[in-house]
């Protein structure tokens, strides 16, 4: 079996320099319309971690990618990446909630999250304030639980989107975690696009230009 990285998410609207910041601009980038014609694609929120996947063979995790860094083999730590103690206990925490059980033989792709991941965790609490790390697989955990409802009940023009992104994204993956009453929107990075092909595509709210926090770099 050949072992992919997870290929780079690119945003539906075309990007342009402006101020010496990548801003979002309002055309749409080409070949990416399907975004905001096709009903069938959903919206979900984009975590705010390291990307991981895990290699499962006859229902057992034998490989731990961080990218393209192999972190785990056959039950053996590789010591070639930062921060892989904290992979690895995200992939096991992830094991103990059940979130890998339902997964089939084959490499899946998700986020690990928590106390030394995020960009808020410099100086301040990561964005889930979390106590300790776990890994969120995309497309069962994320598609099921971390899935925008309100995607396309609204206009799906420029305007309508980032107004959502200015006062309304909610941070979903948080208020599963803390309950609706502590809702804090900074804890949200942005959204990931899913078609039922396999296609994604990302926005951030930093590429926005009202956005004044940490901006995550390309």
């Amino acid at each position: 079996m050949e072992y992919q990285d997870m290929p780079k998410l690119e945003c539906p609207f075309v990007r342009k320099e402006i101020n010496g910041r990548y801003l979002i601009t309002k055309d749409v980038t080409p070949g990416m319309e399907w975004v905001f014609n096709d009903p069938s694609v959903i919206a979900t929120e984009k975590l705010d971690g390291t990307n991981v996947s895990i290699v499962i063979e006859r229902g057992i995790v034998i490989r731990i990618y961080n990218r393209k860094n192999l972190v785990m083999a056959n039950g053996l730590r590789i010591e070639n990446n930062k921060g892989t103690r904290y992979i690895l206990d995200g992939v096991l925490e992830a094991i103990e909630k059940g979130y890998v059980s339902n997964l089939s033989d084959g490499q899946h792709f998700g986020e690990v999250i928590g106390p030394k991941f995020g960009r808020m965790r410099a100086g301040g609490p990561n964005p889930y304030l979390l106590d300790k790390h776990i890994w969120i697989p995309f497309n069962t955990y994320v598609r099921e639980h971390l899935k925008y409802k309100s995607w396309g009940k609204y206009p799906k023009d420029f305007e309508t989107i980032s107004n959502w992104f200015k006062e309304d994204l909610l941070p979903l993956y948080f208020m599963r975690i803390h309950g609706q009453e502590n809702i804090d929107k900074k804890y949200v990075e942005g959204i990931v696009f899913h078609h039922l092909d396999g296609r994604m595509a990302k926005i951030r709210k930093d590429m926005f230009d009202f956005y004044e926090g940490t901006s995550h770099g390309d």
